[in-house]
């Protein structure tokens, strides 16, 4: 053979080996397992409360977002703690021993933390009876609602 023809030929095996090796790509990493999502319990404090104007204010049947509460709803008031991790207005929660799903109506005084509190209607003896109880309260909304509470 020519010497040009071989140069081309070297030429072009390299470039070809170049762009070989140039193409090859990492090997992706093994996909993660699929996790579960973890199901995250808080310990609160809590309290029961009633619609009346010495336990809230003068028009007691309306929550601080102007959710009408009437006797029978399932509605808790939290602290402002709470709110900051993700237990806003309409979050949906569980509390430990009680029957039934919660729903954040209403806000605690900001002097409150870590505190929930249950509302019981017009029912003081029941509130009363109550009285102040430590469980626990899970968020039942995405994590994506339940910002950081998921994280805990």
């Amino acid at each position: 053979m020519r010497t040009s023809t071989i140069r081309r030929l070297e030429g072009w095996l390299v470039a070809a080996a170049l762009g070989v090796a140039g193409c090859a790509l990492p090997a992706p990493p093994p996909p993660e397992p699929a996790r579960k999502p973890t199901i995250s319990w808080l310990e609160v404090t809590a309290t029961a409360y009633n619609s009346t104007p010495a336990q809230t204010d003068s028009d007691p049947n309306i929550g601080a977002w102007g959710d009408e509460l009437r006797p029978g709803m399932r509605a808790i008031a939290v602290s402002r703690d709470l709110l900051a991790l993700g237990l806003e207005r309409g979050t949906r929660v569980r509390l430990e021993g009680l029957p039934g799903t919660y729903v954040v109506l209403d806000k605690t005084h900001r002097r409150w933390t870590r505190r929930v509190d249950i509302f019981m209607g017009n029912d003081v003896g029941r509130a009363l009876d109550w009285g102040r109880r430590e469980l626990r309260i899970r968020c039942l909304e995405p994590s994506r609602v339940c910002k950081t509470f998921h994280g805990l």
